[in-house]
């Protein structure tokens, strides 16, 4: 696994992504007559777990007592329950419960195939090959996988309104896609990762963008 972002990530700062702008091949479940109740969101019929929802997708809710909006997934507790939570400042801080509703329809799309593929090309850039048995660093060496997570963000939110720019509106996805790529190159430069080869928890060396070298202490 190379990815270093979630689709609640994405949300903080596009959630027109996972509204209007959503792609329907990325779609992992959708249907109506759910209940949102607190923070629990349940689904008679529904396979979440097979469907592959995680903590940290985003699932989109309407109903006629809740105005549409997106909401993070904050655990699956069983094929037809979810926690959810308004979005919070932190992915660690206390579920915030979205208004009740009944009758909800929802919709959960996912961005994880371009968040694979950019966490792949921040590995590159590193010089670490996933899965390469020659390589003497491996991802899983990593010891502060936070610090790819910006440049992450960036990397999938450029790419999501580049495949839009075919759509009607080009012009605009093409520009907020270059805004994107923009940050995305800035963050990757800024990038440092620290390294520990002999599973001890020490940092043993670290990477800078672009040298595929360790940098020992």
């Amino acid at each position: 696994m190379t990815a270093f972002s979630k689709d609640r990530d994405i949300l903080i700062y596009e959630p027109e992504l996972f509204n209007q702008y959503y792609f329907q091949s990325q779609v992992l479940a959708e249907g109506t007559g759910g209940t949102l109740s607190g923070t629990s969101f349940t689904v008679s019929g529904e396979d979440f777990i097979s469907a592959g929802v995680s903590a940290g997708c985003v699932i989109y809710l309407q109903a006629a007592a809740l105005t549409a909006c997106a909401f993070e997934v904050v655990s699956v507790d069983s094929a037809t329950q979810l926690t959810v939570s308004v979005l919070r400042a932190q992915g660690d801080d206390e579920p915030v419960a979205p208004p009740s509703a009944g009758d909800v329809s929802y919709r959960i799309s996912t961005f994880a195939a371009m968040t694979e593929q950019v966490g792949a090309e921040l590995m590159e850039c590193f010089g670490i090959a996933a899965g390469d048995s020659d390589s003497e660093i491996d991802i899983n060496d990593i010891i502060n996988e936070e610090v790819l997570k910006r440049a992450s963000i960036f990397g999938v939110i450029s790419r999501a309104y580049a495949s839009l720019a075919s759509e009607e509106d080009a012009e605009h996805f093409f520009k907020k896609s270059h805004y994107y790529q923009t940050l995305y190159e800035k963050a990757r430069e800024r990038c440092r990762i620290d390294i520990d080869i002999n599973g001890d928890g020490e940092r043993d060396g670290s990477l800078g963008r672009g040298t595929g070298r360790l940098i020992r202490d």
